[in-house]
């Protein structure tokens, strides 16, 4: 019997492929084909149909990688084919069935409407039976393969294109035949048995009678005359097909999408291209089946189609009206939430959310991250703020070390708010809706016997192409199929309102969704991650400067050149260009606007600190940080003088100490802190010599820029040879050199502070190489406090289970602190952001903490450059510090004070009588009605009460959501605010 079952499959498996699917089409014809190659960057249509095309024939090579080449294409359509179904077949010149990762193509019609995409699992274009000649034009972009065909190696395809390069494909299929669907109905009901019979368990009666009624379809097929045979075929299909599923059955809403990454082995302008051939594909499919539900998500990608092809915008938003496309997410683009500060991630939702509201009338109400690297405990306070309440993601089945127990759950952050949380079971957001998928959804799914329903993404996504008409083939007959989960084809929000329903006490995660993999981008690409920082800190203060111009001298507030540049911020956080997981283009380009952005906001800051001051030679110094310094009020100008450093002192022994009156910190002949005693707790800080540069091997087993995997720590090299020490009059200098490379750091006490200030000038020339800095410190600290949004997130130090081991690397914004009952130290960094954590036992029996920032990464894949070149790190070490202080030392690092000339001094427009309160953001209505919006948070973890008052005239102040919509009545200025710990307030104030 095993034999006989044996055979059947083989002989059906044979059947399905090498027969029944070739035979969906004949009468094969070839088109006629002309090409013109584009010169460089691509083109718009009108330029290219007005091109100058040569005759081509099949096997045409075209496309320097990154090139673009149109080809146009006649068929000629006879006369007895009217009333028939015609298609044209179009392959590009694929290499595999990797649909996004190569050559792609986007058909236009003669008069420059575009039609639909091409990718190598997406080859066909419908055609009208009209006997005659049909002409039409197809985009096609010649991107590389870069990690299909290489794996991770290096290779300079990631890099701008060289238009004169040889070609990277040949056009491989152009032609016109007759599409049989009464066949093409047969091969789907035909496949999706033989899918469902294979995930049965072999003893199951079910899997027996679909294996008869297969044999029975194959023996009444005439192999040599499929279309002629395939009704009678198909009959023998009949009663297996309409056996329904059990009505406990695992329910699957099927969600088509596309997951795009925004940039990532492409660059945005290839994004662009993406989104319009996707676009093209799903408005296809919905006019041909009304049930389809399409789900895009980011804002920005919508907004690309809007400028870039309004025509393909106007036929989705006619879509959207009739619910089958879905805007869904509500951020401008699928973030990483590692790393954008708590402002920035804040506007992500804002700004996505305000798109689909101003363009397409349409409330998210769900986060959609498919694809990112881990989720900070922000999120479900953010999420709850902005009038959204579900969140989706699939990234932790990733998890290379512990399996996480929920795919449905209440995800509670580190405020106490709670969003329900799904994880698609089927483990991919690039479902095909096939019998395994199935299958894995349903055993898979944690909830299972509390809960019975998941969500399947399906489409073709990371490179795009999204659902295709064989998907929803396989989905329509799985809609209630014995042996099968039953499959409705669904919007997110009608998968999460009957996820609510069905499962209405899930269990409890508390805290961050930790990624157990891609540790390494924290780190990768520096410069972009710098860029990010600077960025955000100086939209911080031209919003601040700009509004207090604005209140006091009614200076123009810049409403759309700050919102452009937001959204310039808010793209370049996209999950893998923030994280450095990119092309060498796309970390160029990066890079490239964070120069100009950082022109304009200087441009901007100084304008409104120049109408602030006024005329006048006296010096005003502006201070945008939310604490006092220097005789600066927080958000406020003064006249003060600077600070100043203390002097080093070179003893004979060749050491050199700093001492300020709190601190008095020595450096060794090896340029190493070997001590820093604290004057006003009498105690050493230092466990062991710190400031201790260590060079480590770094060679994951996949995912270069994405993965630092933990046996890099096996091999360390401590950076100890210097190559000399110079004291100046306010510093120590120590320069080193190693590799390829060569550093200095710079060595400052300041006078007023218990804070040792190092700024590392490096120039990185290693490949396959992690350096970071060692800080052993001399405290019993059992977890560490790193900064996040809005707050702080608590890790443990110790290894105790296997999911604190895997936390071997960890992310913090501009502090990491630790402490011990009443005594502790905090780093503090201006865009470092991966860190680990350890404790160490001394041969006293001591434990004690050391605390190492990654600074820099090499790895090869996918940008062979990585980070090379100079860079430019400070971190300050504060010793002695609670959570405030790391709070208030992190805000003075990375918002250094600026002087202008003037007559005057300008008080803050808002003061907060506590410093646990933070302003994290002060800026005008977006709306431009005038009124000025603060948005709050508090900052230890604790019950805060604070008083705001205005040094300007106040009618209300109106507590509201992230969009500044009101969720509570007007109050009198002037009230107390009570906040819950990290807890974000955004309050609207109104002037009189």
């Amino acid at each position: 019997m095993h034999d006989d079952r044996r055979i059947i499959e083989q002989r059906l498996d044979r059947v399905l492929h090498q027969r029944l699917h070739p035979a969906q089409h004949t009468d094969t014809r070839p088109l006629e084909i002309a090409v013109w190659h584009t010169p460089g960057e691509p083109v718009d249509v009108a330029e290219a149909l007005a091109a100058d095309y040569q005759p081509a024939e099949l096997g045409h090579p075209w496309g320097p990688a990154w090139g673009t080449a149109w080809f146009r294409f006649t068929a000629e359509i006879p006369p007895h084919w009217h009333g028939r179904t015609v298609e044209a077949r179009i392959n590009l010149g694929s290499l595999d069935e990797r649909p996004g990762f190569q050559c792609e193509g986007l058909v236009y019609t003669p008069e420059g409407q575009p039609r639909k995409g091409l990718n190598p699992l997406n080859t066909h274009l419908a055609l009208p039976d009209t006997p005659g000649k049909h002409t039409f034009y197809v985009e096609a972009a010649a991107n590389p393969d870069i990690l299909g065909t290489r794996g991770f190696q290096p290779t300079d395809l990631g890099t701008a294109p060289t238009p004169d390069g040889p070609p990277l494909y040949r056009l491989r299929q152009a032609d016109l035949s007759i599409r049989h669907p009464e066949v093409t109905a047969l091969f789907h009901d035909a496949q999706v048995l033989d899918q469902l019979m294979r995930e049965l368990p072999e003893t199951s009666p079910r899997r027996h009678d679909i294996l008869r009624c297969l044999e029975r379809m194959l023996d009444a097929l005439d192999l040599h005359d499929i279309p002629a045979t395939a009704t009678t075929a198909r009959s023998h299909l009949a009663e297996a097909l309409a056996s329904p599923a059990h009505p406990s059955a695992h329910q699957i809403s099927a969600v088509g999408h596309a997951h795009i990454d925004s940039a990532w082995l492409w660059p945005i302008r290839e994004t662009i291209r993406k989104i319009a051939r996707t676009t093209a594909n799903v408005t296809t499919l919905m006019e041909a089946d009304p049930q389809f539900h399409f789900a895009m998500s980011q804002a920005q990608q919508f907004d690309w189609l809007k400028t870039h092809h309004p025509a393909l915008f106007e036929r989705l938003r006619g879509h959207v009206a009739t619910g089958q496309f879905v805007p869904t997410g509500g951020m401008w683009v699928e973030s990483d939430t590692n790393m954008p500060g708590g402002e920035a991630l804040a506007r992500q939702l804002i700004t996505g959310k305000r798109f689909f509201l101003d363009e397409l009338g349409i409330e998210t109400r769900e986060v959609w991250l498919p694809d990112s690297f881990g989720y900070s405990a922000a999120l479900p306070q953010l999420i709850t703020h902005s009038g959204s309440r579900w969140f989706l993601t699939q990234k932790l089945s990733w998890n290379q070390t512990n399996r996480f127990p929920h795919h449905t759950f209440h995800w509670e952050g580190i405020d106490g708010t709670r969003v329900l949380t799904h994880f698609p079971p089927a483990d991919t957001y690039n479902a095909e809706v096939t019998g395994a998928e199935l299958a894995r959804a349903q055993n898979n799914f944690r909830e299972a016997g509390r809960a019975r329903r998941s969500l399947l993404a399906f489409g073709h996504g990371d490179g795009g192409g999204g659902p295709t008409r064989e998907m929803l083939e396989r989905a329509h007959r799985t809609r209630n199929l014995e042996g099968s989960p039953q499959v409705h084809l669904h919007t997110p929000e009608e998968f999460f309102t009957a996820a609510e329903a069905d499962h209405p006490r899930p269990a409890v995660w508390s805290g961050e969704l930790y990624l157990e993999a891609h540790r390494g981008t924290y780190t990768s690409q520096t410069r972009t991650k710098q860029g990010n920082r600077r960025s955000e800190h100086l939209l911080r203060e031209a919003e601040l400067w700009a509004a207090t111009a604005a209140i006091s001298t009614e200076h123009p507030y810049p409403h759309e050149q700050l919102d452009r540049i937001w959204k310039q911020v808010l793209l370049n956080q996209f999950h893998d260009i923030l994280p450095g997981s990119s092309i060498a283009w796309v970390h160029r380009e990066a890079e490239a606007t964070y120069a100009r952005i950082a022109t304009e906001l200087d441009e901007i800051i100084t304008t409104a600190q120049r109408a602030l001051a006024g005329h006048g030679t006296t010096p005003i110094t502006f201070n945008a940080a939310p604490h006092a310094r220097h005789g600066v009020p927080a958000l406020g100008s003064a006249t003060t003088a600077p600070p100043e450093h203390t002097a080093p002192q070179r003893h004979p022994d060749g050491t050199t100490t700093l001492d300020n009156g709190h601190i008095r910190a020595t450096i060794d002949t090896r340029g190493l802190l070997t001590s820093i005693h604290d004057h006003h707790a009498d105690r050493q800080a230092l466990a062991a010599p710190a400031n201790l540069l260590q060079l480590h091997p770094d060679h994951p087993n996949a995912w270069d820029a994405w993965d630092i995997d933990g046996f890099y720590r096996n091999t360390t090299h401590d950076l100890t040879d210097t190559d000399g020490i110079e004291l100046h009059p306010d510093a120590v200098l120590v320069h080193r050199s190693f590799g390829r490379s060569t550093l200095t750091q710079t060595l400052r006490l300041p006078t007023d502070a218990p804070r040792i200030d190092i700024t590392t000038d490096i120039d990185w020339h290693e490949s396959e190489k992690l350096l970071k800095a060692a800080f052993p410190l001399d405290v019993h600290a059992d977890r560490s406090a790193a900064e996040t949004q809005f707050g702080h997130v608590m890790r443990p130090t110790h290894t105790n289970t296997s999911w604190e081991a895997a936390r071997f690397e960890i992310c913090a914004h501009r502090y990491l602190h630790v402490t011990e009952p009443g005594y502790g130290h905090a780093l503090i960094n201006d865009s470092t952001y991966g860190h680990d954590v350890t404790r160490h036992t001394r041969t006293d029996g001591a434990t004690t903490t050391t605390v190492r920032p990654s600074l820099l990464r090499a790895p090869r894949f996918p940008d062979p450059d990585t980070d090379h070149g100079h860079h430019t790190l400070r971190h300050s070490l504060l010793i002695g510090a609670d959570i405030p202080d790391a709070v208030r030392e992190g805000y003075h690092l990375n918002l250094p004070t600026r002087t202008t000339t003037g007559h005057r001094s300008t008080p803050p427009l808002i003061t907060l009588d506590n410093p646990h309160v933070i302003a994290e953001s002060v800026k005008l209505a977006d709306d431009r009605t005038g009124d000025l919006v603060v948005r709050l948070y508090e900052s230890r973890g604790a019950q805060a009460r604070t008083h705001l008052t205005t040094s300007f005239p106040a009618a209300s102040i109106t507590r509201t959501d992230l969009l500044e919509r009101p969720t509570h009545t007007p109050e009198d200025p002037g009230g107390q605010q009570h906040l819950r710990p990290f807890e974000i307030r955004t309050l609207r104030i109104t002037r009189a």
